[in-house]
């Protein structure tokens, strides 16, 4: 068997927590990585809540100057709506050195989730 755990860094982007409102992480830091995975993880959802997530990206950690990025920057697909219950992933295959991830109520009341960054293919291995 290999040794991944050498070869990857894992950030908790939004630790678990029941959401209410539309939130937004801190600028994440792609420096000396090659590479980025976000997985999502949804709980119960409750009165109907509808919370959708979307990836940003940024040469700078500045709010403004955060945009969404390209479907082609993006391996795989967020849905429309977070379903309970579930786990999502996407990749990032940008060229920006910071990314954040803004998670949107859209309705409803609340959502149970928790957002991961992995970052790989590090240039400089192993990663502590």
């Amino acid at each position: 068997m290999k040794d991944l755990k050498s070869k990857i860094a894992v950030l908790a982007v939004l630790a678990p927590v029941v959401l209410a409102a539309t939130n937004t992480s801190a600028a994440l830091d792609l420096q000396g990585f090659n590479s980025a995975v976000f997985t999502v993880h949804t709980g119960a959802i409750a009165a109907a809540g509808d919370f959708t997530v979307s990836i940003q990206e940024s040469d700078t950690t500045t709010g403004g100057d955060f945009t969404a990025v390209e479907a082609a920057d993006l391996a795989g697909t967020l849905p429309a709506t977070l379903e309970e219950n579930s786990v999502y992933k996407v990749g990032y295959t940008g060229t920006k050195r910071y990314v954040r991830v803004v998670t949107t109520k859209n309705g409803g009341t609340s959502i149970a989730t928790s957002i991961l960054l992995v970052k790989g293919h590090p240039e400089d291995a192993p990663v502590a």
